[in-house]
């Protein structure tokens, strides 16, 4: 079967790279087995023949991902993000009233391996992950954060979020417990990045669905 475009979202596309909104639940690459071969650079490509992987997104979030057209383009833009020349920001509902209007937090992350793909707080064996956060909103027992994940390790909004006491509503892997939501309450909200031939600054908004 042909990967669908229906629900493509391209949000920005030159001739060197691509950014696309991607709906929650869709995987950014994919799985294993032949159920999990439709995901969003399956949609891409199937659009753009020439386009590759950047970064990707965790299948329960929603946002902008950054596509590159050929191989140079892909090196250029995945070394920015190697040395993290891109800007991200995020949009998240946490549960709990976050005290405070704004913070880091600094904790190192590591793989759980008996429990992946789930990640840890590991202070001997984590690689140094910062996250910033700033209140947008509170209500009775939630609040709206913008974050900005200053590195990008894998699930580190959602581990970090958790570590402080406010886990992501509708995050099923860490905190099932918590929550009535539909869906994981995070999204990509923003992305800036230097383009990858003119040089020149792209930024990209996406408005947040929930």
């Amino acid at each position: 079967m042909m990967p669908s475009t229906t629900s493509i979202s391209v949000m920005h596309a030159d001739d060197a790279c691509i950014v696309v909104d991607k709906p929650a639940g869709l995987l950014s690459v994919p799985g294993r087995g032949a159920d999990k071969a439709d995901c969003l650079a399956a949609r891409v490509q199937a659009q753009f023949a020439d386009a590759l992987v950047v970064h990707r997104l965790d299948m329960a979030t929603s946002g902008l991902m950054l596509f590159a057209r050929g191989a140079p383009a892909q090196r250029a833009l995945s070394r920015a993000f190697a040395q993290r020349e891109t800007h991200k920001r995020y949009v998240a509902i946490v549960s709990g009233r976050v005290d405070g209007d704004a913070g880091e937090i600094d904790l190192p992350l590591a793989a759980d391996w008996p429990n992946r793909p789930l990640q840890k707080i590991d202070h001997e064996h984590g690689r140094a992950s910062l996250t910033r956060w700033r209140v947008m909103a509170r209500e009775a027992s939630r609040t709206r954060l913008e974050l900005e994940p200053v590195t990008g390790r894998a699930h580190q909004l959602r581990v970090h979020l958790r570590a402080i006491g406010h886990p992501i509503v509708g995050d099923a892997l860490y905190a099932p417990d918590d929550g009535d939501a539909p869906r994981l309450m995070l999204h990509a909200t923003s992305l800036r990045f230097v383009h990858p031939v003119g040089a020149n600054f792209i930024g990209v908004e996406s408005p947040v669905p929930f």
